[in-house]
Protein backbone atom coordinates (compact mmCIF):
# COMPACT_ATOMS: atom_id res chain seq x y z
CA UNK A 1 0.00 0.00 0.00
CA UNK A 2 1.35 3.40 -0.96
CA UNK A 3 2.24 5.85 1.80
CA UNK A 4 -0.17 8.80 2.07
CA UNK A 5 0.79 12.09 0.49
CA UNK A 6 1.60 14.49 3.33
CA UNK A 7 0.23 17.99 2.73
CA UNK A 8 0.79 21.29 4.54
CA UNK A 9 -1.77 24.09 4.11
CA UNK A 10 -0.72 27.73 4.45
CA UNK A 11 -3.60 30.20 4.17
CA UNK A 12 -4.50 33.11 6.43
CA UNK A 13 -8.24 32.69 5.76
CA UNK A 14 -9.08 30.39 8.66
CA UNK A 15 -12.48 29.17 7.48
CA UNK A 16 -11.21 28.36 4.00
CA UNK A 17 -8.08 26.63 5.30
CA UNK A 18 -9.94 24.45 7.76
CA UNK A 19 -12.63 23.63 5.22
CA UNK A 20 -9.99 22.64 2.68
CA UNK A 21 -8.27 20.46 5.28
CA UNK A 22 -11.53 18.61 5.91
CA UNK A 23 -12.17 18.18 2.19
CA UNK A 24 -8.68 16.86 1.44
CA UNK A 25 -8.05 14.68 4.48
CA UNK A 26 -8.19 11.04 3.45
CA UNK A 27 -9.23 11.84 -0.12
CA UNK A 28 -7.06 10.29 -2.81
CA UNK A 29 -4.46 9.13 -0.30
CA UNK A 30 -3.86 12.61 1.11
CA UNK A 31 -3.10 13.32 4.76
CA UNK A 32 -3.02 16.92 6.01
CA UNK A 33 -0.10 16.93 8.44
CA UNK A 34 0.10 20.66 9.15
CA UNK A 35 -1.86 23.85 8.61
CA UNK A 36 -1.26 27.44 9.55
CA UNK A 37 -2.51 30.94 8.87
CA UNK A 38 0.92 32.40 9.63
CA UNK A 39 3.34 31.99 6.70
CA UNK A 40 6.20 32.83 9.03
CA UNK A 41 5.47 29.61 10.91
CA UNK A 42 5.44 27.45 7.78
CA UNK A 43 9.21 26.77 7.54
CA UNK A 44 9.23 25.43 11.10
CA UNK A 45 6.21 23.22 10.33
CA UNK A 46 7.91 21.98 7.16
CA UNK A 47 10.98 20.94 9.17
CA UNK A 48 8.85 19.24 11.82
CA UNK A 49 6.37 17.39 9.59
CA UNK A 50 8.32 16.98 6.31
CA UNK A 51 5.28 17.44 4.03
CA UNK A 52 5.47 16.23 0.45
CA UNK A 53 3.37 19.17 -0.77
CA UNK A 54 2.74 22.70 0.48
CA UNK A 55 -0.49 24.30 -0.74
CA UNK A 56 0.05 28.02 -0.30
CA UNK A 57 -2.19 31.08 -0.65
CA UNK A 58 -0.79 33.86 -2.82
CA UNK A 59 -1.46 37.01 -0.80
CA UNK A 60 -0.67 36.75 2.88
CA UNK A 61 0.87 39.02 5.49
CA UNK A 62 3.57 39.53 6.53
CA UNK A 63 5.16 36.98 4.17
CA UNK A 64 3.53 36.53 0.77
CA UNK A 65 3.05 33.11 -0.75
CA UNK A 66 5.80 33.46 -3.33
CA UNK A 67 8.30 34.71 -0.77
CA UNK A 68 7.37 31.73 1.39
CA UNK A 69 7.94 29.28 -1.49
CA UNK A 70 11.39 30.74 -2.09
CA UNK A 71 12.19 30.65 1.64
CA UNK A 72 11.16 27.02 1.97
CA UNK A 73 13.43 26.13 -0.93
CA UNK A 74 16.32 28.21 0.42
CA UNK A 75 16.02 26.44 3.78
CA UNK A 76 16.40 23.06 2.14
CA UNK A 77 12.83 21.77 1.94
CA UNK A 78 12.64 19.41 -1.03
CA UNK A 79 8.86 19.14 -1.37
CA UNK A 80 6.48 20.45 -4.02
CA UNK A 81 4.77 23.84 -3.74
CA UNK A 82 1.36 24.62 -5.22
CA UNK A 83 -0.31 28.03 -5.15
CA UNK A 84 -4.06 28.01 -4.43
CA UNK A 85 -5.54 31.46 -4.86
CA UNK A 86 -8.49 33.59 -6.01
CA UNK A 87 -6.28 35.52 -8.44
CA UNK A 88 -6.75 34.59 -12.08
CA UNK A 89 -4.18 37.13 -13.27
CA UNK A 90 -1.70 35.78 -15.77
CA UNK A 91 1.13 37.82 -14.25
CA UNK A 92 0.51 36.24 -10.83
CA UNK A 93 0.66 32.79 -12.38
CA UNK A 94 3.87 33.65 -14.21
CA UNK A 95 5.45 34.93 -11.00
CA UNK A 96 4.36 31.82 -9.09
CA UNK A 97 5.84 29.41 -11.63
CA UNK A 98 9.02 31.47 -11.84
CA UNK A 99 9.32 31.31 -8.04
CA UNK A 100 9.36 27.54 -8.12
CA UNK A 101 5.70 26.64 -7.67
CA UNK A 102 4.79 23.43 -9.45
CA UNK A 103 1.13 24.41 -9.75
CA UNK A 104 -1.25 27.36 -9.88
CA UNK A 105 -4.79 26.51 -8.83
CA UNK A 106 -7.90 28.60 -8.19
CA UNK A 107 -10.04 28.40 -5.08
CA UNK A 108 -13.24 27.71 -7.01
CA UNK A 109 -11.93 24.35 -8.26
CA UNK A 110 -13.56 21.10 -7.20
CA UNK A 111 -11.80 19.12 -4.44
CA UNK A 112 -11.20 16.19 -6.81
CA UNK A 113 -9.43 18.54 -9.22
CA UNK A 114 -7.15 19.75 -6.43
CA UNK A 115 -6.39 16.16 -5.40
CA UNK A 116 -5.61 15.22 -9.00
CA UNK A 117 -3.35 18.28 -9.33
CA UNK A 118 -1.46 17.33 -6.15
CA UNK A 119 -0.69 13.87 -7.49
CA UNK A 120 0.32 15.13 -10.93
CA UNK A 121 2.56 17.82 -9.42
CA UNK A 122 4.29 15.13 -7.36
CA UNK A 123 4.97 13.26 -10.59
CA UNK A 124 6.81 16.32 -11.88
CA UNK A 125 4.05 17.90 -13.98
CA UNK A 126 3.26 21.59 -13.94
CA UNK A 127 -0.43 21.92 -13.10
CA UNK A 128 -2.69 24.92 -13.59
CA UNK A 129 -6.39 25.53 -13.10
CA UNK A 130 -8.44 24.85 -16.26
CA UNK A 131 -9.47 28.52 -16.33
CA UNK A 132 -5.80 29.50 -16.57
CA UNK A 133 -4.97 27.39 -19.62
CA UNK A 134 -5.44 30.21 -22.13
CA UNK A 135 -3.23 32.49 -20.06
CA UNK A 136 -0.59 29.80 -19.89
CA UNK A 137 -0.57 29.83 -23.70
CA UNK A 138 0.59 33.45 -23.48
CA UNK A 139 3.52 32.37 -21.32
CA UNK A 140 4.60 29.40 -23.42
CA UNK A 141 5.54 29.99 -27.03
CA UNK A 142 6.45 26.69 -28.67
CA UNK A 143 9.07 27.14 -31.38
CA UNK A 144 7.92 24.36 -33.63
CA UNK A 145 6.73 25.56 -37.03
CA UNK A 146 3.02 25.76 -37.79
CA UNK A 147 3.19 23.05 -40.45
CA UNK A 148 5.01 20.66 -38.11
CA UNK A 149 2.48 21.29 -35.34
CA UNK A 150 -0.45 20.63 -37.69
CA UNK A 151 1.20 17.39 -38.75
CA UNK A 152 1.51 16.27 -35.12
CA UNK A 153 -2.16 17.04 -34.47
CA UNK A 154 -3.23 15.17 -37.60
CA UNK A 155 -1.39 12.09 -36.34
CA UNK A 156 -3.98 11.67 -33.58
CA UNK A 157 -6.93 9.34 -33.99
CA UNK A 158 -10.48 10.66 -33.63
CA UNK A 159 -10.67 9.23 -30.09
CA UNK A 160 -7.34 10.78 -29.15
CA UNK A 161 -8.50 14.18 -30.42
CA UNK A 162 -11.64 13.83 -28.33
CA UNK A 163 -9.59 13.07 -25.23
CA UNK A 164 -7.22 15.95 -26.06
CA UNK A 165 -10.26 18.27 -26.04
CA UNK A 166 -11.18 16.91 -22.62
CA UNK A 167 -7.66 17.57 -21.34
CA UNK A 168 -7.87 21.15 -22.57
CA UNK A 169 -11.02 21.56 -20.48
CA UNK A 170 -9.25 20.41 -17.34
CA UNK A 171 -11.09 17.11 -17.00
CA UNK A 172 -9.60 14.34 -14.86
CA UNK A 173 -9.18 10.79 -16.14
CA UNK A 174 -12.21 9.66 -14.16
CA UNK A 175 -14.35 12.47 -15.57
CA UNK A 176 -13.19 11.72 -19.12
CA UNK A 177 -13.91 8.03 -18.62
CA UNK A 178 -17.42 8.79 -17.40
CA UNK A 179 -18.12 11.25 -20.21
CA UNK A 180 -16.86 8.92 -22.96
CA UNK A 181 -18.13 5.72 -21.33
CA UNK A 182 -14.72 4.06 -21.28
CA UNK A 183 -12.53 2.87 -18.41
CA UNK A 184 -10.03 5.15 -16.60
CA UNK A 185 -7.29 2.71 -17.62
CA UNK A 186 -8.21 3.21 -21.27
CA UNK A 187 -8.08 6.97 -20.76
CA UNK A 188 -4.59 6.68 -19.23
CA UNK A 189 -3.44 4.67 -22.25
CA UNK A 190 -4.82 7.26 -24.68
CA UNK A 191 -3.20 10.12 -22.73
CA UNK A 192 0.19 8.40 -22.89
CA UNK A 193 -0.20 7.93 -26.64
CA UNK A 194 -1.28 11.55 -27.12
CA UNK A 195 1.77 12.84 -25.24
CA UNK A 196 4.07 10.57 -27.21
CA UNK A 197 2.61 11.58 -30.59
CA UNK A 198 2.68 15.30 -29.77
CA UNK A 199 6.17 15.03 -28.27
CA UNK A 200 4.96 16.54 -25.00
CA UNK A 201 5.69 15.62 -21.39
CA UNK A 202 2.58 16.60 -19.42
CA UNK A 203 -1.18 17.05 -19.53
CA UNK A 204 -0.75 20.81 -19.13
CA UNK A 205 1.42 20.98 -22.24
CA UNK A 206 -1.18 18.92 -24.10
CA UNK A 207 -3.94 21.29 -22.97
CA UNK A 208 -1.93 24.31 -24.09
CA UNK A 209 -1.23 22.63 -27.44
CA UNK A 210 -4.96 21.97 -27.93
CA UNK A 211 -5.97 25.54 -27.14
CA UNK A 212 -3.18 27.04 -29.23
CA UNK A 213 -4.16 24.98 -32.28
CA UNK A 214 -7.92 25.25 -32.07
CA UNK A 215 -8.39 21.68 -30.90
CA UNK A 216 -9.92 22.47 -27.49
CA UNK A 217 -13.52 22.52 -28.69
CA UNK A 218 -16.43 23.63 -26.52
CA UNK A 219 -16.64 22.79 -22.83
CA UNK A 220 -18.44 19.55 -22.17
CA UNK A 221 -21.18 19.23 -19.58
CA UNK A 222 -20.91 16.04 -17.58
Amino acid sequence: MNAPVKVMLVDDHTLFRRGLAELLEGRGGIRVVAETGDPGEAPQLARRHAPDVAIVDLNMAPLGGLALIRRLRDEGWQGTSIVLTVSDAGDDMADALASGARGYLLKDMEPDQVVDAVHRALRGETVVAPAMTLKLVDLLHPKRGAAARRSLLESLTAREREILRCLAQGMTNKTIARALEISPETVKLHVRRILAKLKLSSRVEAAVFAVEHGAAGERRTV
